[in-house]
């Protein structure tokens, strides 16, 4: 277990309102500096959410994109497992020695060796009612964007939307038939959410999906997936454009850079 301090936490969770002292975490810190999006929803997903959720996570992953969630049942580990170990960050809301809840306690464990996993927490702290919510503030802000694949009306997904609100940030949901989910269903009618209706739409605003294990996921890829021109991408990366393009790992279209 290692510590994350005050100082560095304030470049990730620059959106909270009271960044913590300290977080405890085990894995890749390299994660925190790649596109992150946070997925959160109902710990009783229905079949539809459970297959778009991961679906969703899987597509965002390979495009280099870090999902964030909360390692809880249903949803969470839906996303976390769609996104894979390696592409993922779970936020705890029990301290980091814990392992909660038990069902998912293997894909903690593997997150924990390939992925990244954090708390807030005192190494041994179990997890109350309030500490779920200081976690879901922390996955919220850890996220360029909220996607809320499932919620009820009174659930703490919709408070992870409240949150998101305050902290500026874009939400958006699955769309879900009438009766269903109607906290997420409510956020559309009242025009606080946007609907996904296409998964790889979608997930192609943060680039092209690159499943080659050989391709280097560092700032030039992350770079290159927002199809820069060819004039930025050479006055940031110089000659790496050129030999990237030679390796077949990007083409140069239109004056445009696109990773294949």
């Amino acid at each position: 277990m290692r510590e994350l301090e005050h100082s560095k936490l304030k470049k990730y969770l620059s959106s909270l309102k009271k960044i913590p002292k300290s977080m405890s975490y085990r894995g890749d810190l390299s994660l925190l500096e790649r596109p992150k999006v946070a997925i959160v929803g109902s710990r009783n997903p229905t079949l539809y959410t459970q297959k778009y959720t991961y679906l969703l996570a899987k597509a965002l992953a390979q495009r280099g994109v870090c999902v964030v969630s909360g390692a809880a049942m249903g949803v969470d580990a839906l996303a976390h497992e769609g996104a894979g170990a390696a592409n993922t960050i779970a936020v705890l809301g029990c301290g980091i020695d814990l392992v909660y809840p038990a069902i998912n306690a293997q894909m903690i464990v593997d997150i924990a060796y390939k992925g990244l996993v954090l708390s807030q927490f005192e190494a041994d702290f179990r997890a109350t009612k309030w500490s779920f919510l200081l976690r879901n503030e922390v996955v919220v802000s850890l996220g360029e964007v909220l996607i809320v694949t499932q919620a009820d009306i009174d659930s703490g997904s919709m408070h992870s939307v409240k949150y998101a609100k305050e902290q500026g940030k874009e939400i958006y949901v699955l769309p879900h038939p009438i009766g269903e989910s109607e906290g997420s269903n409510g956020l559309l009618a009242s025009k606080q959410a946007q609907a996904i209706y296409d998964i790889e739409l979608f997930a192609s605003r943060y680039g092209n999906a690159i499943e080659r294990s050989e391709v280097i996921k560092d700032e030039f890829f992350y770079f290159c997936q927002k199809n820069p021109t060819l004039d930025e991408a050479v006055e940031r990366f110089g000659d790496r454009v050129y030999t990237e393009e030679l390796e077949g790992s990007l083409v140069i279209r239109n004056g445009r850079v696109m990773m294949l």
